[in-house]
């Protein structure tokens, strides 16, 4: 341990100094060996002022998850300032830490090791980040070291040396809120959030935004007028006016580059090396190392206040953050997969609390916690009249029953005529959208004879069908299944269940001869596509990969809603919903002929929500339920997976917060991503996971009950192993 380790330097602070090694007569007296600090030949004297260094050593184990004393040699006093890397000595190895803050004193009574090097004198680690991953870390049961792994990107040292940019040109006149031709104009309450937000204000809104106006002869035929990029726009203009910075965070690359190009539109431009400092920063995981880490220390540096990327740029160190802004946060990307899996509009909401800036959690459509702070009075609403809803939002027609009898034959189709009709008259009038809730040729089969879904023989995962007719396929490990044989009636030969994009693409190809058709989505051969022209065009695309058509699409089809819409989770609904309205939005106005038309007999409430343009009307629904029922979000859950004797142990010595309760533990297929597929459990344990849930209210003391009993786990080095998680996406 680093606060009990020996240290050199303390026979200087004023301790003892090292026993003296008694000589034996006739042999030379034993020679003393330098210690190797890294520090050089001064650094056993401490810094005059503030000597002692609290440190957070990068060690994620629940029970080590505290700060620890170091010495600060007096060679390092100007440099280990809080903030900066260090290298410190963590039992018997080097360990990178970030220094939090210095002291006069330690609390501990034993012997003080030395910080080993100064990795770089820059202050990355900034105080309201710091304080922003501790909350994070707390509210997702989580260690700090864990969150800071996110929110510190990884050196680049030659960034670093890089000379200090001058100040580029003034901000742009910001459009004004008063004048009837802005934007947000056309939503109640969204003008009063922009003069809060202008007089210095900390103004928290839920925002419904409409579907932009797409119109082919305008100056950029890729971004919509009046869209959500706009209006972000500014948002951010008006903050930054009032000396503030802006912090947008957005699920992907694609919805960057679109705001990117919207900023750059009103004037503002992206910094880069080698010119003029400019006026933002983009946070992208794939831009490489040095990039990334050059926009952050522009950020941290105080150089630029405006930020946006994805996720992990919610903990960007944006000076004096005036406004936060979380964009369709129903999006998955907006889930982080690592340690502690923390949420984008969970971590903005805690900033918003901690530092006083406003928030501001938009979408096209709403998703149920959104809906809750609403409910709360923790965030006000910003949406539009109904009049106007009706003005911006498509058409939609969704295939009754009664409409279907009237097909005859064909109704029972997957594509009924009627929407064949929609399609043909749609490339009359410019590019089709075709929305398929599954990628690949044929995703699911079944046995011909007994209708089993088919399986694999190894991970139990579905078979699905390659577009080359070749031998199925398992679509989780990859094995080829040639020998197939049904488990139930011993059958071999083989149907489809669903049918993906690809197997799509060709029979629209078919039905369509000339017409050119596009396919986007991840694992196909043209990837996910950014922009499709405004030529009649059909493009197929999973949930998510939707391209953007320059000038919006003529007409939208929604297929398969049935596959969407009918679940067991939570998020069925709303998920579903939000993948229609975010392809649906890419449509045209109604005044410009937009159309869109939902196939596949889906949940009523869902295609009923989306006929009417209510995504606000179904989360208010499903909230009223949730609360009935005791689901989240009304309630926070905790989900501890792993061995039943080690989730049992643990269960046994959790500190329940008053209203709590657990369910399970209950036994899981190994399949379900938890378990031995993760290598968490030997090949002959069964995973089995437990559920413990508390009032909304309780939801702090709940996460460090667990937080505390992993901690007990870790430092009595109990066997097993148990996973932990807070607001588990499976049940939320």
């Amino acid at each position: 341990m680093p606060t009990e380790r020996p240290s050199a330097a303390e026979g200087e602070v004023g301790g003892a100094g090292e026993p003296e090694q008694l000589t034996l007569p006739g042999l030379a007296p034993p020679r003393k060996r330098a210690r190797k600090t890294g520090v050089g030949g001064d650094a056993l004297i401490p810094a005059e002022n503030l000597p002692v260094a609290q440190v957070a050593v990068d060690v994620p184990a629940a029970h080590l998850d505290r700060t620890f004393d170091y010495l600060v040699p007096a060679t390092m006093d100007a440099v280990a300032q809080p903030g900066v890397r260090v290298k410190v000595r963590f039992g018997a190895q080097d360990l990178d830490g970030f220094v939090v803050s210095r002291s006069d004193a330690s609390g501990h009574d034993g012997r003080l090791s030395p910080v080993r090097r100064v990795v770089s004198a820059e202050r990355v680690l900034v105080p309201e980040v710091l304080a922003l991953c501790r909350a994070v870390a707390n509210h997702y049961a989580g260690s700090l070291a864990d969150v800071l792994r996110l929110a510190v990107p990884p050196r680049h040292a030659r960034t670093e040396a890089e000379p200090h940019v001058a100040d580029g040109v003034p901000l742009p006149p910001a459009r004004s809120s008063a004048d009837a031709s802005s934007p947000w104009a056309a939503y109640a309450g969204g003008e009063a959030f922009l003069r809060h937000l202008a007089q210095g204000g900390a103004p928290r809104a839920v925002w419904s935004a409409l579907p932009g106006r797409w119109t082919a002869d305008g100056d950029d035929p890729t971004v919509a007028s009046e869209g959500w990029e706009e209006l972000l726009v500014d948002a951010v203009l008006v903050a930054r006016r009032a000396g503030r910075g802006a912090l947008v965070v957005l699920p992907d690359k694609r919805d960057v580059d679109r705001l990117s190009r919207a900023l750059d539109a009103a004037g503002l431009w992206q910094d880069a090396p080698g010119h003029a400092r400019g006026h933002y920063v983009r946070l992208l995981a794939d831009v490489g190392a040095e990039q990334r880490y050059r926009s952050f220390l522009a950020l941290s540096r105080g150089e630029v206040s405006i930020a946006i990327g994805t996720r992990a740029a919610a903990f960007a160190p944006v000076p004096d953050l005036g406004l936060a802004v979380c964009w369709d946060d129903l999006d998955q990307s907006h889930a982080e997969a690592r340690a502690p899996y923390p949420h984008t509009r969970e971590v903005l909401a805690l900033r918003s609390e901690l530092t006083g800036c406003a928030l501001l959690v938009g979408s096209t459509s709403r998703s149920v916690e959104a809906q809750a702070l609403l409910a709360s009075g923790w965030a006000r609403e910003i949406a539009a009249p109904r009049d106007v809803v009706r003005a911006r939002a498509p058409r939609v027609r969704a295939m009754t029953s009664v409409e279907l009898a009237s097909e005859g034959p064909g109704a029972a189709a997957r594509i009924p005529s009627a929407a064949w009709r929609f399609v043909r008259d749609g490339l009359t009038r410019g590019p089709v959208l075709v929305q398929v809730p599954r990628r690949g040729y044929i995703p699911v089969v079944a046995c011909q004879r007994c209708r089993e879904p088919a399986r694999c023989a190894v991970c139990h995962g579905p078979l699905g069908l390659p577009a080359d007719g070749g031998a199925p396929q398992c679509t989780w490990c990859g094995r080829l299944a040639a020998a197939w044989r049904c488990s139930e009636c011993d059958g071999t030969a083989l149907r489809s269940v669903q049918v993906g994009s690809e197997r799509t693409a060709e029979e629209l190809g078919r039905a369509f001869p000339g017409v050119t058709v596009k396919v986007s989505g991840t694992g196909t051969a043209s990837g996910v596509l950014d922009l499709v022209t405004s030529k009649p065009a059909l493009v197929v695309s999973t949930p998510g990969a939707e391209p953007v058509a320059a000038g919006g699409y003529a007409a939208c089809l929604l297929l398969d809603a049935a596959v969407l819409t009918f679940g067991t989770g939570l998020r069925v609904r709303q998920d579903a919903l939000h993948r229609w309205i975010s392809a649906a939005s890419l449509t045209r106005t109604p005044s410009d002929g937009g159309q869109v038309m939902v196939v596949g007999d889906g949940d009523p409430v869902v295609t009923g929500a989306l006929v009417r343009w209510d995504p606000a009307g179904l989360a208010a629904r499903d909230l009223d339920e949730r609360t009935e029922l005791g689901l989240p979000p009304a309630l926070r859950v905790g989900a501890l997976t792993g061995a039943r004797p080690a989730v049992e142990a643990m269960l046994a010595r959790l500190r329940l917060p008053d209203g709590g309760a657990v369910l399970g533990p209950i036994a899981l297929p190994g399949q379900d991503g938890t378990g031995s597929r993760q290598g968490l459990l030997g090949d002959d344990e069964e995973p089995v996971r437990a559920i413990v849930r508390v009032p909304r209210g309780q939801g702090r003391a709940l996460a460090l009950a667990l937080k505390e009993a992993v901690a007990v786990r870790g430092a009595r080095r109990e066997q097993g192993h148990v996973h932990v998680q807070m607001d588990v996406a499976e049940l939320v």
